[in-house]
């Protein structure tokens, strides 16, 4: 890009509300996918621009933000806006490249969230991933939103004016991204579009009104021109999506049940409770083709390699609908309370999301299971064909495209309910 070109992409961009797709109320649903934030968070917003979400995590989140940009105008614009907003105090502005992190601003472990809408193409997703975990406090997570396609088969348009400027993927295989780089999926959340309006809509009205003749203008009025067209043609066929994502537990190597495992699993699991019915269950659940489903069932391992902690996923129903059941969940009693039961429960759980599955249902504590975002499943209509305490039978729902259904929860006959 020459110099003039730049300049006059900058003009056109100058003080818009917004430099990528995106509202308010995404960034609040995003954040509340992160799940409870530090009393004052300290996050680090990465291609911030003139910091719409920076603002919103400082007043609505108490956080203490760190926002960082190359371009020193957006930072200036920022700056002003937290000043006048009384968040002066909350709002550290850096000129730095986000894919050049170096310095005790960036030490390792820094902060609780690390934030990037619309920002970490400039790198690549995978490498944003990569380099990023190591900005994280333990239990810190990221929120990186990234365009996708949303179709499986995108047109010969979409792709060439795409491969034109990046390559995208589908919202699947970021995700399979994600987890290959460490990652457990908090959530996932594809932004509507209106979300591409609060940012076309402003910088249609600004090219509209540019005077073409200004150094490096026509040029960058043709490109601005050309993309919002391709939104117009092609926008059914790609979006933004954003990944709420926290770094796997490095203690516990996660992964699918092998044949070689079923002795160890029976194990871990006759010890972790009472009575051997939940092992039971687990056998009469691996011998029903309608209930087990090959790749759902999880250890963690120890450090010597043995098995530490089991989780399962096993075919359910809501009404007619298919569903999946999260039990039993055990950890060997000399693991217990180090991680390996949450490890291997949110393995599980990637491992769901990545085959396409929509809805997991869990009868289990209430003070346990809501940190992986379940919630009372009678806040959907769904319901146990039991009694039980509204609190303890809990949802989460993996893919908020799919309606969730609503009725009575059918389990296999192995659960003999």
């Amino acid at each position: 890009m020459t110099n003039h070109l730049r300049d006059a992409f900058f003009a056109l961009h100058d003080r818009l509300p917004r430099q990528s797709p995106g509202s308010d109320a995404t960034t609040r649903r995003l954040l509340a996918l992160a799940g409870p934030q530090p009393v004052r968070p300290r996050v680090l917003d990465l291609g911030c621009g003139p910091g719409r979400a920076s603002l919103l995590l400082a007043a609505e989140a108490g956080a203490e933000v760190t926002a960082v940009d190359l371009h020193q105008p957006f930072l200036d614009e920022l700056r002003e806006a937290a000043e006048a907003r009384g968040l002066g105090d909350r709002i550290r502005t850096v000129r730095a490249d986000m894919g050049d992190l170096t310095g005790p601003v960036f030490a390792d472990g820094s902060f609780d969230l690390v934030w990037a809408e619309g920002s970490a193409y400039c790198i690549g997703f995978d490498t944003a991933l990569r380099d990023w975990q190591r900005l994280l406090a333990p239990g810190g997570s990221m929120v990186v939103t990234e365009c996708v396609w949303t179709t499986g088969s995108p047109s010969a348009g979409a792709r060439a004016f795409w491969e034109q400027h990046v390559s995208l993927r589908t919202v699947a295989a970021n995700a399979a991204a994600a987890v290959a780089a460490g990652c457990h999926l908090l959530g996932v959340l594809v932004q509507p579009g209106s979300d591409w309006d609060e940012y076309y809509v402003p910088l249609a009205e600004r090219a509209a009104a540019a005077d073409p003749s200004a150094p490096g203008m026509e040029a960058a009025l043709a490109a601005t021109r050309e993309e919002l067209a391709a939104r117009r043609a092609y926008g059914t066929e790609y979006g933004y999506a954003g990944y709420v994502l926290r770094p796997s537990d490095p203690r516990w190597r996660t992964r699918p049940e092998a044949p070689a495992d079923r002795e160890a699993v029976h194990g871990v699991v006759s010890a972790a409770f009472p009575t051997r019915a939940e092992a039971a269950l687990v056998d009469a659940l691996r011998g029903d083709p309608d209930a087990w489903l090959p790749g759902l069932s999880y250890v963690a391992e120890a450090p010597d390699g043995s098995v530490a902690a089991h989780a399962l996923l096993t075919r359910c129903r809501v009404g007619d609908a298919p569903a999946l059941a999260l039990a039993p969940v055990a950890t060997a009693p000399g693991h217990q309370r180090a991680g390996a039961g949450r490890a291997v429960v949110r393995a599980a759980l990637d491992a769901a999301r990545l085959r396409g599955e929509s809805l997991v249902l869990v009868l289990g504590h209430p003070g346990y299971y809501p940190a992986f975002g379940f919630v009372p499943a009678s806040r959907f209509g769904i319901r146990p064909g039991f009694d039980v305490p509204d609190e303890a039978m809990m949802a989460l729902v993996l893919d908020a495209s799919v309606p969730v259904p609503a009725g009575t929860i059918r389990y296999p006959a192995a659960f003999g309910v």
